[in-house]
């Protein structure tokens, strides 16, 4: 396997491309995008892993439906996937890429339905009542949203991840037969 030097640039490269993903026709919610954090936070170095995600993030989304109110908290959710990668993706397996997707939308999913309910509350504009059964309403009417989201987010990891080990090991094994 190469060291990091060598595979920073198909790191950001993979990292980039799979978060402009976003812009090609999907099904609601199912983008690379998350799994795109995850991957950079395992694998790209300092804090260009949390600026890649939001640099796409900030370019791309005019062209996605635009920039909202909850768009900070979308995007903190998005650089708290990066953060999980750092923190639970040093050694990768089938298994740790899977459980940390897995947390990886379920944090997307409580966090952000949180603050649309809160945003609500607060406003007094909101879909949902300001009270604890107002929030389960939220969360119930989300679950289409997140099982979306879910899919796409362990589906796009594990390709991600996978793309980039293969890449890898074909890149060493070139780099061994003309040494």
């Amino acid at each position: 396997m190469q060291n990091k030097i060598e595979s920073r640039p198909l790191a950001i490269g993979l990292t980039v491309l799979s978060a402009l993903g976003r812009l090609v026709p999907h099904a609601p919610n199912v983008t690379p995008l998350g799994g795109s954090c995850l991957f950079a936070g395992s694998r790209v170095s300092g804090p260009l892993a949390y600026l890649l995600p939001l640099l796409v993030m900030g370019l791309t989304d005019p062209f996605v439906g635009g920039y909202t109110k909850l768009s900070p908290v979308i995007y903190g959710c998005f650089l708290l996937n990066v953060w999980l990668g750092r923190r639970l993706m040093k050694q990768v397996s089938a298994m740790r890429v899977g459980a940390t997707a897995f947390l990886c939308s379920l944090q997307f999913f409580v966090l952000t339905n949180f603050a649309i309910w809160a945003t609500g509350a607060i406003t007094g504009k909101g879909f949902y009542s300001a009270s604890l059964a107002g929030l389960m309403t939220c969360y119930s009417a989300a679950l289409p949203f997140w099982g979306r989201t879910l899919a796409g987010d362990l589906a796009f990891s594990a390709a991600i991840f996978g793309i980039y080990t293969l890449a890898s090991r074909s890149l060493s094994a070139q780099r061994t037969v003309t040494a």
